[in-house]
C-alpha cells in the first residue's frame, strides 16, 4: 500500500512521541539547515515536550519542490501548517537564519490571538539590528562553501563530497538570500518571554547585537552567553536543553 504523505508532513516532523498535554516546541533551522538538525533535541526533551521541527522546501525529500526566497514567504506558509497541527502552549526556536523565522511566527501568533508560551531565538542580530552589507548568497560557489567552512555549520563530509555539494547548494544559497535580505517591519511588540543565546566567538552577533531583542517584547527577558562560535550550542547541548525545560515547565 503506498502512504499518502500531506503538504502539513512535508513542513512538520515529529521524532519521538510526547505525553499527553505536553508543551510543543517549534523548532527552525538555520540556513541550509534542515530539521534533522534537532533530531538530539527532540531526543533530549522527549516525552516531556513535543518538539517540532520544520524542513523547509528544496532539501533532502523536498529537494524537487521550489525554494522559498523570502522569511516573510516562509512565516506565511507555516502559519496556517503550524496552526491546524499544535494544541496548547506553543513555544519557538531558531537558529540563525531560523531566530527570524521564529520572530516573524510568533507575531503572526499573536495577531492571531495566540501568545506563544517562549521565544528562544540562537546566534541572530535583533530584528532591528540590520547588518548592511550581507552579500554571501550573491558570490561564487568557492566564496559560500569559504563561508559554511568558516562559520563550522556544514558538515565536513559533505563540503568533501562534490555530489552532495552541489545538490546541497541551492538550498544554502537561497536560505542565505532570505536571511540577508529580510528587513524588520516596525509592529507591537511581542508579549511573550524572549530567550535568546548566542556565542562569545560568533562573528554574526555581538552581545550588544542580541541584547537588543530585549526592545522587542513586554514579557520577560534573558541573554545566556556561551562559550564558542556561530554553532556554539552543539557544544552546550545540555546545558542548553536543561534550561529550555526548566523555561517551558516540562524538567
Amino acid at each position: 500500500m503506498t502512504r499518502t504523505v500531506t503538504t502539513d508532513q512535508l513542513w512538520i516532523r515529529r521524532y519521538h512521541q510526547a505525553d499527553p498535554g505536553a508543551p510543543t516546541l517549534v523548532c527552525l533551522p538555520h540556513a541550509g539547515g534542515s530539521a534533522t538538525f534537532y533530531f538530539p533535541m527532540s531526543r533530549a526533551l522527549a516525552p516531556r515536550c513535543e518538539v517540532v521541527a520544520v524542513q523547509y522546501p528544496g532539501r533532502q525529500d523536498r529537494r524537487s519542490e521550489p525554494l522559498v526566497e523570502s522569511i516573510d514567504e516562509l512565516a506565511d506558509q507555516l502559519l496556517p501548517v503550524l496552526r491546524r497541527n499544535t494544541d496548547g502552549p506553543v513555544a519557538f526556536f531558531g537558529h540563525s537564519m531560523g531566530a527570524s523565522l521564529a520572530f516573524e511566527l510568533a507575531r503572526r501568533f499573536e495577531e492571531a490571538g495566540t501568545v506563544p508560551s517562549a521565544l528562544f531565538v540562537s546566534a541572530r542580530p535583533a530584528p532591528s539590528r540590520h547588518r548592511e552589507g550581507g552579500t554571501v548568497h550573491l558570490g561564487d560557489d568557492g566564496e559560500l562553501i569559504a563561508k559554511l567552512r568558516e562559520l563550522s555549520g556544514t558538515d565536513e563530509q559533505v563540503l568533501g563530497d562534490e555530489e552532495l555539494l552541489r545538490m546541497a547548494l541551492p538550498a544554502i544559497r537561497n536560505d542565505y538570500k532570505a536571511a540577508e535580505t529580510y528587513r524588520y517591519r516596525p509592529g507591537p511588540e511581542l508579549n511573550c518571554p524572549v530567550h535568546v543565546l548566542i556565542g562569545t566567538e560568533d562573528p554574526m552577533v555581538t552581545e550588544d547585537e542580541a541584547a537588543a531583542w530585549s526592545d522587542h517584547t513586554t514579557g520577560a527577558f534573558s541573554l545566556d552567553v556561551h562559550d564558542g562560535g556561530h554553532f556554539y550550542l552543539i557544544h552546550h547541548q545540555a546545558r542548553i536543553l536543561r534550561s529550555i525545560a526548566e523555561r517551558l515547565n516540562c524538567v
